[in-house]
């Protein structure tokens, strides 16, 4: 037998459910702003003391009211705020399984492909998916099961709110976490992202790439080339992220093809700058200020970005003096077109004058004293005061074309003895070559002979 008070609480309920029942999209409107008002924050148990332990007869009535509603968007952000109320409430696992056997997730993640879908009902139902994720392995294989990550990527590849593509950058870095089946997913959606169109979304994939390269600890074939043309943007915050993830990528497989690709940038295509042509010859009698090329932004971000290496480890700027870093930094200290190009160029090149003495005597001859002068006054052993920021406003045309035409070829051993490098003939292009422990007697003869040769 139940008490007075109990039947007086189920009679409540059941009222309760019967107004609903009857009511109006305008009536359910008021019923459910009553309802986030009261509830907010309370925990399963409390939700059950609030609705005389049927707390899950609400709930179900809410979730079938989404599923009949969600494509028009009828009160859709209250509807997802409430059965939020209840998935988010402590110790509501079991108002977690009753949303997903009833397909919960799927409706989700077909909210955030809806075109006529408000924003801001997208964000609560991101929301929701975080819940889901957040409450354990099974959970978020079960959103990737439901292919979760291309509809969450493309929403965010999409999305028009920053505060909404945040809101999945934390679902994103969540199902990368504690997600071994599915973490490849995730860390290949997050490297498809970078192509978009949105700033903001690249660079919150970027981010969350950093974290996915950590866990992953193995890297994918195309993360190289799509990095690499991030360095085109325009948006700094962007080209920040990409140089960082840059920095950590150095640590994998893939570091020798990324090198060599940053080296490469520095010499554009005659076919990507020629483009720049027809813009000048048209305007004739009016001189119009037209933004830089991709390829030049490209080619300073990438100067930027071998500086950066260079100086945070010293082999890999040995490693780039073999791919001929040197030649294509003052290739791209002779760009007049860009002047960022030029000045980020001089900056990392003034790093390899520094630190490597060869490289200082070849970059003098081809340069010529005056020009040096104007690059590092005095001698650069001495750490005398850097000119190198401010070389493009100082030099002229024919010394920007000496740089452009240069023919600068260094190239070092990983651990050379102070005598083991060999400034080459820089009129006949013989390479300075490190002579290693192994290789010395049996490659000294040729190189001497090859040089008494040039001399001839």
């Amino acid at each position: 037998m139940t008490s007075v008070k109990e039947q007086v609480a189920i009679s409540r309920l059941l009222s309760f459910l019967q107004d609903w029942d009857n009511a109006g999209r305008v009536t359910r409107s008021h019923i459910l702003d009553s309802f986030i008002e009261t509830n907010q924050g309370r925990t399963a148990p409390e939700l059950e003391q609030e609705f005389s332990q049927g707390a899950s007869l609400f709930l179900v009535r809410l979730t079938t009211w989404l599923r009949l509603t969600y494509m028009i968007g009828s009160c859709l952000d209250k509807i997802l705020r409430s059965i939020g109320i209840f998935l988010s409430a402590v110790s509501s696992n079991r108002y977690l399984v009753e949303f997903l056997e009833v397909g919960g997730v799927l409706t989700l993640l077909e909210i955030l492909g809806l075109e006529k879908i408000k924003e801001e009902d997208k964000k609560e139902s991101i929301k929701l998916l975080q819940v889901i994720a957040n409450s354990g392995r099974k959970y978020k294989e079960l959103i990737c099961e439901s292919y979760g990550i291309r509809s969450i990527a493309e929403f965010l590849a999409k999305s028009k709110s920053e505060e909404t593509q945040e809101e999945v950058q934390v679902l994103l870095d969540s199902l990368v976490h504690g997600n071994p089946k599915y973490q490849n997913q995730v860390y290949k959606g997050l490297i498809a992202l970078l192509p978009c169109a949105s700033p903001k979304a690249q660079q919150l994939s970027l981010q969350t790439l950093r974290t996915a390269q950590s866990i992953i600890r193995t890297t994918h074939p195309s993360i190289v080339d799509h990095v690499l043309q991030l360095l085109r943007t325009m948006h700094l915050e962007v080209q920040y992220e990409a140089i960082a993830l840059i920095k950590d990528l150095v640590d994998y497989d893939v570091c020798p093809e990324l090198l060599k690709g940053l080296v490469e940038l520095l010499i554009p295509s005659f076919k990507e700058t020629s483009k720049l042509q027809p813009k000048i010859l048209s305007e004739s009698s009016v001189l119009q200020l037209t933004a830089p090329l991709p390829v030049f932004l490209q080619q300073a971000a990438a100067a930027k970005a071998i500086g950066v290496l260079a100086r945070s480890n010293t082999s890999l700027a040995e490693e780039m003096l073999h791919l001929r870093v040197v030649h294509s930094l003052m290739t791209a200290m002779g760009n007049t077109d860009h002047s960022n190009s030029q000045r980020q160029a001089s900056l990392t090149l003034e790093y390899f004058v520094q630190t490597f003495p060869v490289v200082e005597d070849h970059v003098r001859k081809s340069m010529g004293e005056e020009l040096y002068q104007l690059f590092l006054p005095g001698s650069s052993r001495s750490r005398p005061q850097s000119n190198a920021g401010d070389l493009y406003m100082k030099m002229n045309s024919i010394q920007a074309d000496i740089l452009a035409a240069n023919k600068v070829n260094v190239a070092r051993g990983p651990h050379p003895p102070p005598t083991a490098l060999y400034p080459g003939d820089l009129s006949s292009g013989i390479t300075g070559v490190y002579l290693g422990p192994r290789d010395q007697e049996a490659r000294l003869p040729q190189f001497q002979q090859e040089n008494m040769e040039g001399k001839e």
